[in-house]
């Protein structure tokens, strides 16, 4: 096991790793405005930074994919207007997520970049809601599309209806939804009510019946994996009632890339949830772990203090990210990928490259990034408020680990 590939940086706004993985460089920044009074003096800073970040790491115009969190969706317009006259035809796939930061912003931005190394990458961009970077013989499709809520439409439908979306989308060019490895969920409302049952169990329903003839994984799976397979996922909250989804596929012809669902010890995989919490359970695994050569990128689902199936330190968000923590390193630690056949391939909290924190109320801002800071020190971080799919929990973390395999 070994971090090193990892280089991390946090100013005042903003924070950024570097990763180098397989002669590829892959930049994560986060950035919260420094200053402005007005939204365009605002994303204006967000985006000023994030092409500083890439201008002095070498990957100038790599920006694959940006998720814009957005206090004010009245804003959304002219945020996109605003994407489109600084990046022109580098224009990445973005989503708009109508979550507010903290910290009282009108935006905050998390960007992906994938730059060349030793390696050669190409970055296909087909609008922006998809594209496509290619290095190593390996294509990452990233793809964002969003349905909004009216009266007539269910949250059921709606929820079909952008999965249908994502796959239609995906189908442009020739990727097919078995091939996606991420998806997150933001979903409007996500604990209110749809009739007589809560938004996010009809979310789920959608979701079961939709995967059900999805062969996830197909080929790339171990063998001998003889459990469920579904992508990693974050189900979130946001502000209106629409639904946005975002997600990852993978396509290659190499056959030394295993994609391997990962399990937490301390937990209940989600698609064995007791009906009590979702008639249908959220069909998502606890993580996606890629191996290729002796790297593996681990893709980590959304986590929250859940310990077997049960939420912990109710009403107290310090505790509930401690336990959150907790839970992420006992998923990535070396134990659990021997567990599921990736030796050697383990790691720590400390090669995170990036995170996202959704807090449920933000008088709890300060306490949680107190903790966050503490157990994960300098790493490139957003946090917006959002609920979680449970009422009583306050706090959902996120993120990608990086690990690699000593010789």
């Amino acid at each position: 096991m070994a971090d090193h590939t990892i280089r991390k940086c946090s100013q005042s706004g903003v924070g950024y790793s570097v990763v180098d993985l397989n002669d590829v460089r892959h930049v994560f920044a986060a950035a919260t405005p420094r200053a402005g009074s007005t939204f365009d003096e605002q994303a204006d800073d967000a985006l000023r930074t994030i092409g500083a970040v890439t201008g002095e790491e070498g990957t100038h115009g790599s920006i694959v994919h940006q998720a814009v969190f957005l206090a004010d969706m009245t804003h959304v317009e002219r945020c996109r207007q605003i994407m489109r006259d600084f990046y022109g035809p580098g224009l990445p796939t973005t989503s708009y997520i109508p979550q507010p930061p903290c910290g009282g912003r009108m935006l905050a931005i998390e960007a992906l970049g994938v730059g060349q190394g030793r390696g050669e990458v190409q970055i296909e961009r087909v609008g922006d809601d998809l594209a496509i970077a290619r290095h190593n013989g390996i294509a990452w499709i990233h793809c964002t599309k969003a349905v909004p809520q009216t009266e007539e439409r269910s949250v059921y439908d709606g929820s079909r209806a952008v999965l249908e979306a994502v796959c239609r989308t995906l189908g442009r060019v020739n990727v097919r939804f078995d091939q996606v490895i991420r998806t997150w969920f933001y979903l409007g409302g996500i604990v209110d009510d749809d009739g007589p049952v809560q938004r996010y169990k009809e979310l789920n329903r959608a979701r079961t019946d939709f995967f059900q003839n999805v062969h996830f994984l197909n080929g790339r799976a171990p063998a001998a994996h003889n459990r469920p397979v579904y992508p990693a996922s974050t189900g979130i909250g946001t502000t209106g009632r629409g639904i946005v989804l975002s997600a990852i596929a993978l396509v290659s012809d190499r056959n030394d890339i295993r994609a391997v669902p990962l399990e937490n010890p301390r937990q209940t995989a989600a698609y064995d949830y007791a009906a009590a919490y979702s008639p249908q359970s959220p069909k998502f695994s606890r993580a996606m772990a890629l191996s290729c050569g002796t790297y593996t990128t681990i893709l980590i689902s959304g986590t929250a203090s859940i310990t077997h199936s049960q939420t912990r330190h109710t009403g107290d968000a310090g505790k509930q990210t401690e336990e959150t923590l907790d839970n992420i390193a006992a998923l990535i630690a070396e134990e659990n990928l021997a567990r599921h056949d990736l030796p050697g391939l383990g790691t720590s909290l400390a090669s995170l490259g990036f995170a996202r924190v959704y807090i449920k109320r933000p008088e709890d801002y300060t306490a949680v990034r107190a903790v966050c800071e503490k157990r994960l020190g300098v790493l490139p971080t957003i946090y917006a408020i959002a609920d979680v799919c449970r009422p009583e929990l306050l706090v959902e973390i996120e993120g990608v680990a990086f690990s690699r395999l000593e010789r």
